[in-house]
């Protein structure tokens, strides 16, 4: 029997949450509390029983009517669970949503993938390379252009190392997002309490690759959970692109986690050329289920539609 229970913020055992999505089947990073606290305006929870599977309800209210929405830097949510999920559990859990959120527009994990009537599900896209091979056998997979740019990185002697700051990365990579995003200067400070979340956990990356003369070309975050590498926060100098400065972060990314038991999560892309850029590496799809729903009263709905 599912007895799931709407919890409130402020009521959740937060020390069984995060060991509900440590123990979870299909867990994520983003679904820690110590995550969503920062990224999330407000979060409750769907808890199925004690803990025994749980969803955050990331919510907003604008114009006195609350919405479920995806927070920056999550890329999934949804339902998470401590045994292999089913059908009938997905469903429960999505039923449970209260009507209270009269627009929803979300994104669930790749374990929540059913169809459940009246929840229309769309497909987002996300590629994960399998890191478990030797560097040489990954290497040989890689596209004969990656492996070119990969050599005019080499053949500039561009630098790679863990020389840099969260603060110059975000500096790197804010211009294109921002213009890209409807990101603003909040979501990257509480971003940074994430990451200085991550660092004290040890579960923390920063790469980057510089010019012979230590021009910052290329830089990424990576955050490490349930044996993934989440490359999540990418910052590229226009100078970078026609050295091949991210191609090279990346393979060297990938030569220094070869041989462990885990996959570089690459985060998407529904964007074409990201996705080719990522299956290059020999990257395999892995598609997760967005969800939308608009509730709206008459005189809103063409708003959002």
């Amino acid at each position: 029997m599912h007895t799931i229970r709407y919890i409130s913020n402020e009521a959740i055992d937060k020390a069984k949450w995060n060991a509900c999505i440590a123990r979870a089947t299909n867990g994520l990073i983003y679904a820690y509390s110590w995550y969503l606290d920062p990224m999330s305006k407000h979060w409750d929870a769907l808890v199925l029983n004690d803990y025994e599977a749980v969803m955050p309800l990331t919510w907003n209210k604008k114009m006195g009517i609350r919405y479920l929405y995806q927070p920056h830097f999550c890329a999934s949510l949804g339902i998470f669970s401590t045994t292999a999920l089913n059908e009938s559990v997905v469903e429960a859990f999505l039923n449970s949503i209260p009507h209270r959120f009269r627009f929803i527009e979300i994104h669930l994990n790749h374990h929540n993938f059913y169809q459940v009537q009246g929840f229309p599900f769309s497909t987002k896209m996300n590629y994960t390379l399998d890191l478990s091979k030797p560097y040489a056998s990954i290497h040989e997979s890689y596209r004969t252009n990656l492996k070119r740019n990969i050599k005019k990185a080499l053949d500039y002697n561009l630098i790679c190392s863990t020389n840099v700051t969260v603060d110059e990365i975000i500096e790197l990579a804010s211009p294109t997002l921002m213009r890209n995003s409807n990101l603003q200067k909040t979501d990257w400070q509480n971003f940074k309490e994430v990451l200085e979340t991550a660092a004290k956990k040890g579960i923390l990356e920063l790469l980057a690759v510089r010019s012979t003369r230590n021009e910052l070309l290329a830089s990424a975050v990576f955050l490490f959970s349930h044996q993934r590498w989440y490359y999540i926060l990418v910052g590229n100098h226009p100078n970078g692109k026609t050295l091949g400065a991210s191609h090279y972060l990346i393979d060297q990314f990938i030569q220094r986690h070869a041989g462990e038991n885990c996959l570089l999560d690459f985060e998407g892309s529904d964007v074409r050329n990201l996705a080719f850029f990522y299956s290059s590496y020999g990257a395999k799809e892995e598609t997760y289920p967005a969800l939308r729903i608009n509730r709206l009263p008459l005189i809103l709905k063409w708003l959002k539609k």
